[in-house]
């Protein structure tokens, strides 16, 4: 949801104190403003304290890095919402060490977000590529400078062919309505030799639909693993959505349908006619 104007200037005001668990106003705002404010505050999960040593909307997880998230995107996810969450920073690094990205490791983020996964990857020295559907945040990403290329779409309308080659690790946490779907297109974007990690719903690990039995079939053949989370690994963002950590490794000669794989298909070679 967006920001309201008036909530936006009173959150990046200056004076506005964004620290650990509370968010607190120390100026004054007219009623309405305020009003306004409180109803934004609530549906993050914020609950106000009056006592003379408070005074803020205190929350039940640490909201700071939360809302710097938020507010560079200039939306926020509601408590009744279910679409974007940005990823906590302690589970950001926690993907990229699983991932392993290096200094100079090409890095594809299908689904960045305002940037909590891109901008680790940066600091690490990846060189980070991403894609994100909503052109507000795209924009932000664009203006943060940690990505070589953002594309703006859904990254499902994203061809693989576009790119001149394959990554050397996919990092993502996608939006879980399609998240399956999601994972298998990004498969086609890294090398062989490459890895993907991904936030998943952690009803991966159960569902019993055909394209998620063989999909875990498929992890367990090329050694990878799917992992739950801490059901409180997403308390930061104010939902308490179960999650699990996916990790594909692939390898020359595999069953995963890679950049690679694709490029020695000769459909995408344009080699039809052509004798041995």
């Amino acid at each position: 949801m967006r920001f309201p104007s008036s909530v936006l200037a009173v959150l990046t005001d200056p004076r506005t104190e964004i620290r650990d668990d509370r968010v607190r106003v120390p100026f004054s705002i007219d009623r309405n403003g305020y009003e306004e404010l409180d109803r934004v505050l609530k549906e993050m999960g914020g609950r106000w304290n009056g006592a003379s040593t408070v005074h803020a909307h205190v929350f039940p997880y640490r909201i700071e890095e939360h809302m710097r998230q938020c507010l560079a995107a200039g939306e926020f996810p509601t408590r009744t919402e279910q679409g974007w969450f940005p990823t906590p920073p302690s589970l950001a690094m926690q993907v990229c060490d699983l991932a392993g990205a290096w200094v100079g490791a090409t890095v594809l983020e299908p689904s960045a977000g305002s940037g909590a996964l891109t901008t680790e990857l940066a600091r690490r020295g990846a060189v980070v590529d991403a894609v994100e559907i909503d052109p507000v945040r795209a924009n932000v990403l664009r203006q943060q400078g940690d990505c070589r290329m953002v594309i703006g779409g859904d990254f499902l309308d994203v061809d693989p062919m576009d790119y001149p080659e394959g990554f050397d690790r996919i990092v993502m946490n996608p939006p879980f309505a399609k998240g399956l779907d999601h994972i298998k297109h990004a498969i086609a974007f890294m090398k062989d030799d490459g890895i993907l990690v991904s936030v998943m719903s952690q009803g991966l690990m159960w569902w019993t639909d055909r394209a998620s039995v063989e999909f875990r079939a498929m992890v367990e053949e090329v050694g990878g693993e799917i992992e739950a989370l801490p059901d409180d690994s997403f308390k930061v963002c104010g939902t308490g959505v179960r999650t699990c950590l996916v990790f594909l490794p692939g390898y020359a000669g595999g069953p995963l349908r890679t950049y690679d794989w694709l490029m020695r298909q000769p459909v995408q070679l344009g080699l039809f006619g052509i004798a041995a």
